[in-house]
């Protein structure tokens, strides 16, 4: 299953590029994650490993770095128990104030019980990408740095 959200941002690109890819920002846009728990690599850097944990229930999930051109691009895997989600995150310059964040979710669920449950819950995952990432639009553009601080 996939899942893209695009959103223009009032923030230039570079800046909102090192805003969206420093996992130790997580926790100030991510309202369901309590902490990051680095693994392995330099935090953020390709190869790099560390936990996402949520602030209810169980489902920990593994993030690694796979790629990171930056401003332009960035890309992560997350591994939980029962999926895994390839992100890609796009920034398109708009202006020299203003970024066109795409973030594409792609979703494999392991074991025929989650992909039957993936199926099912397709509006829901759809809808926390979207929040999520709306989330982060406010978090960056509070920062002071865009256009309009």
């Amino acid at each position: 299953m996939k899942s893209v959200v695009q959103l223009d941002i009032d923030v230039p690109r570079a800046p909102l590029a090192a805003l969206f890819t420093d996992p130790e920002l997580n926790t100030q846009w991510m309202d369901d994650i309590e902490r990051i728990e680095p693994i392995s690599g330099q935090l953020g850097k390709p190869g790099s490993r560390y936990r996402l944990v949520p602030k209810k229930g169980s489902m920990v999930f593994v993030a690694t770095v796979v790629a990171r051109d930056l401003p332009r691009e960035s890309r992560l895997n997350l591994v939980a128990s029962n999926v895994v989600v390839s992100v890609k995150g796009t920034l398109t310059a708009l202006s020299p104030n203003r970024t066109r964040l795409v973030s594409e979710e792609l979703f494999t669920f392991k074991g025929l019980l989650n992909k039957a449950f993936g199926f099912l819950a397709q509006r829901s995952i759809k809808k926390a990408h979207r929040q999520h990432m709306e989330s982060f639009k406010r978090f960056a553009e509070r920062q002071g740095v865009g256009a309009n601080p």
